[in-house]
């Protein structure tokens, strides 16, 4: 069965693998695989591009997003047309010579993956250049995409010879419970950052171990401040409520009420001697 696999520290958003789709699939008819997509409104894979934090403590995220191939699809069970099929190698196709364009299983998609081309009447969406696959295989072993992926961000094969990465990755959406087909590692997780200084000095504070202490839970995570000053404590749960402590030699500081609603930087922080 085949799989997509996403490594996202390694994606540098340069939009490959949108493009390639668009120049596979606009302007193709590619019947009974897909008709042709739009040059516009449709992205059967998407590069969703995040800017986190605040200045100076920034990040940007990049995601790639296409139809997740689901085991437990919920457009094949709400399709009353049968024009969505799931194939023996794990793709997930909507037959264009089948569908009547009743929106349903646009509707159903929890991974909003699944297009209305109002001009043909008919749902689309990602098909895994399943045309490639079956009609070229000795040239085509991989979909557009991923054959355009610079960084190897975005794989795609049989599910056994990715067991490794699998064991390490992990969903998008996991509360969907549609058993995605496709695997990420280094989804966004939430963060807290900022840099240390002595004002009266002007110097940055160097080695400082600052603490962030989970107030739900008890767990803490701990990270010392670099040779800028600067501290990134990352990989922390959403929504919950923290109290950082920072402390090095005669310096000390307790920071009360962060929350992870949003990536928090909290920019330059001074640091005053204990009394």
């Amino acid at each position: 069965m085949k799989v997509f696999v996403l490594d996202l520290s390694i994606c540098n958003g340069c939009y490959c693998c949108q493009i390639a789709c668009k120049d596979e699939h606009v302007g193709n008819d590619w019947t009974p695989y897909a008709k042709p997509q739009p040059d516009t409104g449709q992205f059967w894979i998407g590069l969703t591009e995040k800017v986190r934090g605040h200045v100076p403590q920034v990040k940007v995220s990049y995601l790639p997003q296409l139809c997740h191939h689901c085991d437990e699809a919920p457009c094949i069970e709400q399709c009353e047309a049968e024009a969505i099929y799931k194939r023996d190698d794990g793709l997930v196709i909507i037959n264009p010579e089948k569908c009547v364009g009743c929106k349903l299983c646009a509707d159903t998609c929890p991974h909003d993956a699944i297009f209305f081309n109002e001009e043909l009447n008919l749902a689309q969406k990602c098909t895994g250049c399943s045309h490639l696959l079956d009609n070229d295989p000795e040239e085509w072993s991989v979909p557009r995409c991923v054959d355009q992926c610079p960084t190897e961000a975005l794989r795609f094969g049989e599910e056994e010879d990715f067991a490794d990465f699998i064991a390490e990755a992990e969903p998008f959406r996991p509360e969907a419970k549609t058993k995605s087909r496709i695997y990420y590692k280094g989804l966004p997780k939430k963060f807290i950052a900022g840099t240390l200084y002595e004002p009266n000095i002007e110097e940055v504070i160097i080695g400082a171990t600052c603490t962030l202490k989970d107030l739900e839970s008890g767990a803490e995570f701990t990270e010392t401040t670099n040779n800028f000053g600067d501290f990134w404590l990352k990989e922390l749960p959403d929504d919950r409520t923290f109290t950082l402590t920072i402390e090095k030699d005669g310096y000390s500081k307790v920071v009360e009420g962060l929350t992870t609603d949003i990536d928090r930087g909290l920019g330059d922080i001074p640091m005053a001697m204990k009394s």
